[in-house]
């Protein structure tokens, strides 16, 4: 099912009546809005005076839903998650830990391959330099050993926007929208990670005591472009801004339900990313070989 991302950026009341989220004035208890509660995949708080219910929390819980709090420069600052969201938790989280280093190793190639490849659509499509990236993604090795994806990155960058780009977490802008869109992206990769039974704590190459969602930073490298091709459109939209408004973040909201090829049939990339963490924990039990990424539609 096509689960709705839902953005609130004033102050509001949010409690659970008759099994849906009613959005109430703080101040006059009138009723803004209601959706209902298994419609939810994501639900972004973006307001120092939101109040929730504990509630609702629990019924959102209940149905996997990913909870995403802002912080005052209205950047993405946590995320809320059930402990579990599969039934057989324990046995997957066994083949997760069991992986062999040389199985981690090929899915981080196929990973990268893919990342890659969607990094050169996007350059194509925008009628940029894009072939010296099909030689990277050519040459990457076991583990990406000789950092096809750090060279490639190199090139991307600086036809993606301008060749003296940099791209960083604190950078100048273009960077606070691609930080913002992967944000958001990341939320859900670790919804369907922990809906799939693994732990996003565990990756597969991603390793950093300080990262409870490793995992999520590696599944997610082959969807970044589909937030770039989303931040490019709005840059071309709308040149003149640099602030994250309430208009740019309804758009970037919209990759839950962008199309995307994947396992040869198209689906929204919410439908997506839960069958690539579905695939990643047959390629750990041996059932597959292969992570199923997505392409350009």
């Amino acid at each position: 099912m096509i689960t709705r991302s839902i953005y609130i950026g004033n102050s509001a009341y949010l409690k659970l009546k008759e099994e849906q989220m009613h959005i109430l004035c703080p101040k006059t208890k009138e009723l803004k809005g209601k959706v209902p509660v298994e419609d939810l995949g994501l639900l972004m708080l973006d307001h120092f005076q939101i109040t929730i219910s504990h509630q609702l929390i629990q019924k959102m819980m209940g149905n996997n839903v990913v909870v995403v709090s802002c912080d005052a420069h209205h950047l993405p600052h946590g995320i809320m998650l059930p402990l579990h969201g599969h039934t057989e938790h324990s046995d997957r989280v066994k083949d997760q830990l069991e992986a062999s280093e040389p199985l981690k190793k090929q899915l981080w190639k196929q990973t990268i391959e893919c990342k890659i490849e969607n990094q050169t659509e996007v350059l194509k499509r925008l009628g940029n330099y894009y072939e010296p990236m099909l030689g990277y993604q050519e040459n990457v090795k076991s583990g990406d050993s000789s950092n096809m994806e750090g060279i490639a990155a190199q090139h991307y960058w600086k036809y993606l926007i301008s060749l003296d780009f940099l791209r960083q977490r604190f950078g100048d802008s273009p960077n606070q929208y691609f930080n913002f869109g992967y944000a958001v992206l990341r939320s859900i990769v670790a919804r369907a990670i922990v809906e799939t039974g693994l732990l996003p704590v565990l990756g597969i190459f991603h390793k950093n005591k300080y990262n409870a969602y490793c995992l999520a930073d590696d599944l997610m490298e082959p969807y970044r472009p589909i937030v770039d091709w989303l931040v490019m459109d709005w840059l071309t939209k709308n040149p003149e801004t640099e602030e994250l408004t309430k208009e740019f973040k309804a758009h970037i909201l919209q990759i839950a339900t962008k199309d995307v090829t994947i396992e040869g049939k198209t689906r929204p990339v919410l439908v997506g990313i839960k069958t690539t963490a579905t695939s990643l924990y047959k390629c750990y039990t041996g059932e597959k070989r292969q992570i199923a990424y997505p392409q350009f539609v």
